[in-house]
């Protein structure tokens, strides 16, 4: 006995073998790159894969989960931003390069965010929807956990893109090679200024 599934049906899993989640990303792909990400909504995205937006709930919570799996992003800010911000306040600093050297150690790791740094300098959508997702989802919560002023969490997150590009893609010596922990004792006391009150 066959179901009969007629308009009235509610919007949700497709019937058949279906990837339901593959094609919430590819919505989601598109409508990042096409509203950045402060404009793109879950029910959007819901809406452009022809799904209940409970389903993109179901699989991601967040929209930051969302951009974070739509662009292979290899951090979650849910998770990072805690332990970023737990800790002895006056090691900030150093958590805070430690963590963009680690996460940019793993070569697997890093290709998601090299090529969306490069997409970022050539590219104006690109560049839009990193600097709201950073500013947003990122910096913004950092800022208002420590209690500093976005302006000072920028110009730290400016200092460490920097480190990013000289590391990784500039590839300077000896910066490149440079032992992680050489570049933590050495710029961690520099971002630690920009996070002390």
């Amino acid at each position: 006995m066959s179901e009969s599934r007629g308009p009235g049906r509610r919007p949700g899993r497709r019937p058949g073998v279906s990837d339901t989640r593959g094609q919430i990303l590819t919505a989601a792909r598109a409508i990042f790159a096409e509203k950045g990400f402060d404009k793109a909504t879950i029910r959007g995205i819901a809406r452009a894969a022809g799904v209940d937006p409970a389903l993109v709930h179901h699989y991601f919570d967040t929209k930051e989960g969302v951009f974070v799996a739509a662009m292979r992003l290899p951090f979650d800010p849910a998770v990072v931003v805690p332990v970023l911000v737990t800790g002895p306040r006056e090691e900030v600093g150093e958590r805070l390069v430690r963590f963009i050297l680690t996460l940019t150690a793993d070569p697997q790791a890093r290709e998601p965010v090299l090529a969306l740094i490069r997409s970022a300098v050539s590219n104006d959508q690109a560049v839009a929807m990193l600097r709201e997702f950073m500013v947003e989802a990122m910096l913004g919560r950092v800022a208002a956990a420590l209690g500093v002023p976005l302006l000072r969490l920028e110009a730290a997150f400016a200092q460490m893109f920097g480190l990013v590009m000289a590391r990784h893609i500039i590839r300077m010596e000896p910066m490149a090679s440079a032992d992680p922990e050489e570049i933590v004792a050495l710029v961690g006391p520099t971002i630690q200024r920009y996070v002390d009150p």
